[in-house]
């Protein structure tokens, strides 16, 4: 089942960040991952949560996927750019929906 990464961040360290943004697209596209939207934070509408800088939604064909490209000792280099080069992260997978069925469904 396709699941959708929400990635909202600032930047911390631009030169981190470039390492990790530089090489980043392939390692997550050689895990069947990729980028579908970018964002730069432009205003609070509604809600509490902190704004942060950045916006970055990635898919991913299956949890499995994810999971890989996360735990690969082959790129702990690579996370380590990410996590050096942000601050106030916010990493959360949603799964794919056809429809909202399946949240507004009744419980029984």
């Amino acid at each position: 089942m396709t699941v959708y990464a929400l990635n909202l961040f600032d930047v911390a360290d631009r030169d981190e960040y470039l390492a990790y943004s530089r090489r980043s697209v392939t390692e997550v596209a050689r895990y069947g991952g990729r980028v579908v939207a970018l964002g730069k934070f432009a205003e609070n509408v509604v809600g509490e949560v902190a704004p942060r800088q950045v916006l970055i939604l990635v898919e991913w064909p299956d949890r499995a996927a994810f999971d890989g490209y996360c735990d690969d000792p082959g790129l702990a280099d690579l996370h380590a750019h990410r996590e050096n080069g942000t601050s106030s992260y916010v990493w959360q997978l949603f799964d794919r929906l056809d429809d909202l069925r399946p949240v507004l469904k009744l419980e029984s």
